[in-house]
């Protein structure tokens, strides 16, 4: 086997291992030449305690080293994020994507099949959103998981975590944060529950995602905004 073929060998190898283990790949193969990070957020986003073997999550002690690896790298021209995700740990939720947001690489997020509670924040970080058509995010308040007594203080802290959320969102979105709120709190939607289930071109249509499109989209406008930051 020649040198070249080894070494193309070994480099295929080495990104099915990334894909395997941590759902990220380098995409460096389009006629732009442009180092493209891929990070996935899928499942649950799991904080400081294990979830059980058997769910599909993504873990943030190995999210945020990575973003800070993406931020340091000469390399990376650009961050594609993937999501499909029902929300989990709002405090490692949010410490991924105030990451993103802080990000001097040009950043674009694809929504694929859904992105809910705190994967919205996640979905909004980004310089520019996606989300397929098929596609849904659901906008609930934050809800007690045991850790709360049910006293006022606990009923106050739950509230300002809320707060934090709809203050990011709305920051980095072209969603007020009054209406946030007002489709959190809606009782008319989910069965058992209070929010609003968002279907994409409805993400869109209320300012939530910027645009609906899938990774071809996506990746075009990448390419768009990392020719504009050169």
């Amino acid at each position: 086997m020649s040198e070249e073929k080894q070494e193309k060998l070994e480099k295929t190898e080495k990104q099915n291992e990334e894909i395997r283990e941590l759902g990220e790949v380098m995409l460096e193969e389009n006629e732009r030449q442009y180092h493209i990070q891929l990070l996935s957020v899928i499942g649950e986003i799991e904080g400081h305690e294990c979830l059980p073997n058997n769910s599909k999550t993504t873990k943030y002690e190995h999210v945020l080293p990575k973003l800070a690896m993406i931020e340091d790298s000469r390399e990376i021209d650009g961050l594609l994020i993937l999501l499909n995700t029902v929300g989990g740990d709002v405090e490692a939720g949010l410490a991924i994507a105030e990451m993103i947001a802080s990000l001097s690489k040009p950043t674009v997020s694809l929504v694929l099949g859904g992105g809910h509670s705190i994967g919205v924040p996640l979905a909004v970080s980004a310089d520019y959103s996606f989300i397929v058509p098929s596609a849904t995010m659901v906008v609930h308040p934050v809800r007690s998981n045991g850790m709360f007594i049910g006293v006022m203080q606990s009923y106050r802290n739950m509230e300002k975590i809320q707060d934090r959320i709809t203050g990011f969102v709305s920051e980095h979105s072209h969603m007020s944060k009054e209406r946030m709120e007002e489709l959190m709190l809606d009782t008319s939607q989910l069965v058992k529950d209070v929010g609003t289930m968002l279907e994409g071109r409805e993400a869109v249509e209320e300012g939530l995602i910027d645009e609906t499109g899938g990774i071809q989209e996506a990746l075009r406008k990448l390419y768009e905004l990392i020719e504009e930051k050169k």
